[in-house]
């Protein structure tokens, strides 16, 4: 917990985002430990927390099994339109500005300031319209960069003018990491930035892959494996960016000859629009070392993150990657692609894991054979990875904000 100074005020912090979300939770629930941070997060919707069918796991039912809404303030705003996803106008909720205003008899705002996720829907930019409105300053977070899908020029056009209007009416930016404060550096170049690293609990990952590190031969055992062989592990929603394809391909590239099956397991947990295509190309391959697993919920996973000799995600237009936070935590080296937004500040090539070009099935083979080569090289970069993700947690998180706050909140100390 921080040390604020005696003199600091408390500051009145709302938080506007679309749903009860299983990353942030924690981060907010840490964040309402600050004694001078009066935290009240106001929700669009609740469809997290009903339980719903998501469509990127191939419309999976899914029912978080940690907490989302304990240990801190929150609301959720009247709504006029809900559903199971975020888009531009689902959720779409009223009293956004009566909410930020507080009582009308009050003299001042019931905010200090109002911190906003994302900026493409039209809660987000009521909310910001709002605060602004009433004077309240805006700190913007999300996990945009510039390495986009392609846009016509005249949508680039529409882009910068948005943006332009935008810099005048958000006081500052909360930079998930080095790709994130590029991209605001590029389009809001006049906003002061704050980083708030793109976290996950460290602590959670990293006590839950030790806990299960006693019962691995009970997993090895549930699931036929063979102890003395590496595990290649891949786990996040199987759609196509996420290119598990190309890792099969590489995979396949690790057969000593044409027919023998490679050393390693390659277990592939998580399920999507494209599992059916996947099954097919590990069929093709003839290989019986290829394991489906399916949807795991986020208290099973430290299990997999620890059996793993090596985890891999070879996405293309991968904002950020969240999943390589928690294997880290398992001291377990990790192999992205290029185009994974965490790569240039949780990823040192060759010291906890390797970088390659996306697309490049042969490059990703042979960082998996770099890796693989000897238990040594893995447990090494095993514990580099540990070590770095250490030094990226809620604690740098509380830090941004605060230094956000102080900035924009007369009154208030970091």
């Amino acid at each position: 917990m921080s040390n604020p100074g005696a003199l600091s005020r408390r500051a009145r912090l709302a938080y506007l985002v679309s749903h009860p979300i299983q990353y942030q939770a924690p981060l907010l629930r840490r964040i309402a430990q600050e004694p001078d941070i009066d935290l009240t997060v106001f929700f669009a919707s609740d469809f997290s927390v009903r339980g719903y069918k998501d469509v990127g796991f191939g419309g999976v039912g899914v029912q978080w099994d940690v907490p989302l809404l304990d240990g801190y303030r929150h609301v959720f705003l009247p709504r006029l339109r809900d559903g199971n996803d975020v888009g531009f106008a689902t959720p779409l909720n009223r009293g956004i500005l009566s909410a930020l205003r507080g009582p009308a008899s009050a003299a001042q705002p019931a905010f200090d300031a109002l911190w906003v996720h994302g900026y493409s829907t039209a809660n987000a930019l009521h909310g910001i319209l709002a605060a602004k409105l009433l004077g309240i300053p805006v700190l913007l977070r999300a996990e945009s960069w510039l390495r986009d899908r392609r846009r016509t020029p005249v949508r680039l056009a529409f882009k910068h003018a948005f943006f332009a209007g935008l810099q005048r009416m958000v006081d500052a930016v909360l930079p998930i990491g080095t790709l994130n404060a590029d991209y605001w550096r590029h389009y809001l170049p006049e906003v002061p930035q704050f980083l708030m690293p793109y976290a996950v609990d460290n602590r959670y990952f990293a006590d839950r892959a030790l806990a299960a590190r006693p019962h691995r031969a009970a997993l090895h055992a549930e699931l036929g494996l063979d102890p003395a062989r590496p595990v290649i592990l891949f786990a996040s929603k199987l759609q196509p960016r996420k290119h598990c394809d190309q890792l099969i391909a590489a995979y396949a590239q690790l057969a000593p000859a044409p027919g023998v099956e490679p050393q390693p397991y390659l277990l592939i947990v998580g399920d999507g629009e494209e599992r059916a295509a996947l099954e097919r190309q590990a069929v093709a391959s003839g290989f019986a070392s290829i394991h489906f697993l399916g949807f795991r919920n986020q208290s099973q996973l430290p299990a997999f993150f620890d059996l793993a000799t090596v985890f891999v995600l070879p996405s293309r237009h991968e904002p950020w990657g969240l999943i390589v936070n928690e294997v880290m935590n398992a001291a377990t080296p990790c192999i992205v692609s290029s185009d994974v937004g965490c790569a240039p500040d949780l990823i040192a090539d060759g010291v906890n894991g390797c970088i390659v070009p996306v697309g490049d099935i042969n490059a990703l083979a042979a960082a998996l054979r770099r890796i693989l080569e000897s238990p040594n090289a893995a447990e090494a970069m095993g514990q580099g990875a540990f070590e770095r993700i250490q030094a990226w947690s809620f604690e740098q998180d509380i830090h941004g904000l605060r230094a956000a706050l102080a900035a924009t909140i007369p009154g208030f100390t970091e």
